[in-house]
């Protein structure tokens, strides 16, 4: 009993040595840190390069304000085959109008709709980390030389 104590003891000072040093604040918590500035959104309306295969294509325009709920899905009157004549935009890809079970349907499919959990917009920032990622092409042409 009395190790168990002593352990307890133990794992709750390093607990509280951790949780005075582990921290993300940037000022002391009695000051007011100043927010950053909001970066720019590249809004070129240019159809951005893949990293990876199956990679969700990256949205090129803002998004501000569009509504995508239950009730309506601004992306899709642009981005929908009924719309893509007269919009110009891409459509969404076929695999969109699919059903779990593979079928395909006349609308976008439910589990597809909600187009921002998975696309992205593009911020105009410097990279948080570098990046060392070779492209797929890029290999193949370095084992052919």
């Amino acid at each position: 009993m009395r190790k168990l104590i002593i352990l307890t003891f133990v794992a709750l000072c390093s607990a509280m040595a951790i949780a005075e040093t582990a921290t993300l604040r940037s000022v002391p918590i009695d000051q007011e840190a100043t927010p950053p500035v909001t970066p720019k959104v590249v809004n070129g309306d240019v159809k951005q390069v893949r990293n990876y295969p199956m990679q969700p294509p990256i949205i090129p325009h803002r998004v501000d304000g569009y509504q995508t709920d239950i009730y309506a899905n601004k992306c899709l009157s642009c981005h929908s085959r009924k719309r893509t004549g007269e919009s110009m935009a891409p459509m969404v890809s076929v695999t969109h109008y699919m059903d779990r079970a593979g079928n395909f349907k006349a609308d976008v499919s439910p589990a597809r709709y909600f187009c921002l959990q998975c696309h992205v917009i593009q911020e105009d920032v410097p990279a948080a980390v570098e990046n060392t990622f070779t492209d797929m092409d890029d290999l193949v042409q370095q084992g052919a030389e």
